[in-house]
């Protein structure tokens, strides 16, 4: 069973987006938790087989456990695991409204909360489904989208290097006709 089948079978159904079709391709629509009115569409997508769109926010905060201090109860919006012809890849996003007072260490921390819901999801398949390389393969992408309701620009996008860790986040403003490979890191 691969490890995109394994996610499916752990993870809730209504902790996930499904994907749609426009077009004969895949698409899907990544909507703001907050505020419902604000949402992306990442063109592009992998097949339905190959890719899971998981709600990181539907995780229950471990506020219960951790005192907070270093950000360690916060997530991202969106984990995104697929696995595509020339990589495999799970892409944590961020989604902000507008430009926010939202300071860049509460995203990195939002981004680094979601990698480690990554990093439990992958210690349940090597402990509780016995799969020894559960997830190994695959790399990380860290990504914030702002600006979302403002249509009047051009998607701007700052450039990394790569975008392989919270710090060096993909940012990108005024979205519009988002590409999953550019996402990823693709042409």
């Amino acid at each position: 069973m691969s490890d995109i089948a394994i996610l499916k079978k752990m993870i809730k159904e209504d902790a996930t987006v499904p994907l749609e079709k426009k077009n004969g391709k895949n698409i899907v629509t990544l909507i703001e938790p907050d505020l419902p009115d604000c949402f992306v569409t990442i063109h592009e997508m992998p097949h339905n087989n190959d890719v899971i769109i998981i709600k990181a926010d539907k995780f229950k905060s471990p506020d219960t456990v951790f005192i907070g201090s270093k950000g360690e109860c916060k997530r991202a919006d969106f984990v995104i695991v697929a696995d595509t012809d020339t990589q495999q890849v799970i892409l944590c996003i961020e989604m902000k409204a507008k430009t926010t007072t939202t300071t860049e260490k509460k995203i990195i921390e939002q981004l680094k909360g979601a990698k480690c819901f990554a990093a439990y999801c992958q210690k349940i398949g090597k402990e509780f489904w016995e799969q020894p390389t559960f997830l190994d393969s695959y790399v990380y992408r860290f990504v914030t989208i702002r600006n979302i309701n403002i249509h009047k620009r051009p998607t701007r996008e700052e450039k990394t290097v790569t975008h392989d860790s919270p710090e060096r986040m993909l940012k990108i403003s005024s979205p519009k006709g988002l590409q999953f490979n550019r996402l990823i890191g693709g042409k």
